[in-house]
């Protein structure tokens, strides 16, 4: 849906549910943030999704504002897709849903894919959830150090 197919007032929450509701609109806008961007058979390899649902979740997000795809004039084509500055303030929020998640899973005790861990890997993270982390055995090498500093292991 184009913003301007929106011609009746909407609720916010079913605007952002419009924006980035969908399985993996989530991960790519975290995929394309923490690499700068992406390009399409790159990505497939990484994720576990079909080349068909990956299509249309980028061309939702591209139809969404929160992303643009950058065609270069090479052969073989070459196609990328990078956050617009719409998506870039979106990626706080993100964190923090991000965030949010992981606590309530552990409260709950429901397993966690330690791959959520291993693409999550910057300071902010290691600050919110390093003692989650540390339980699972999923903090990176480099930051177990830094960790045992400041746990006082």
């Amino acid at each position: 849906m184009r913003s301007e197919e929106f011609n009746t007032p909407v609720n916010p929450y079913h605007y952002v549910l419009h924006c980035i509701g969908g399985k993996w609109k989530m991960t790519i806008l975290h995929e394309i943030h923490a690499r700068g961007s992406i390009r399409f058979n790159q990505t497939l390899k990484i994720l576990p999704i079909s080349e068909k649902v990956f299509s249309q979740q980028l061309r939702e997000l591209v139809s969404a504002g929160l992303i643009e795809r950058i065609s270069y004039d090479t052969v073989p084509p070459k196609v990328e897709y990078v956050l617009t500055k719409h998506g870039e303030t979106l990626i706080p929020a993100l964190d923090i849903l991000y965030i949010w998640s992981i606590r309530r899973m552990d409260e709950l005790n429901i397993p966690i894919d330690e791959n959520a861990f291993s693409v999550h890997k910057s300071g902010k993270y290691l600050d919110a959830l390093g003692d989650i982390m540390h339980e699972q055995h999923c903090v990176p090498d480099d930051e177990t150090a830094q960790l045992s500093q400041t746990d006082g292991s």
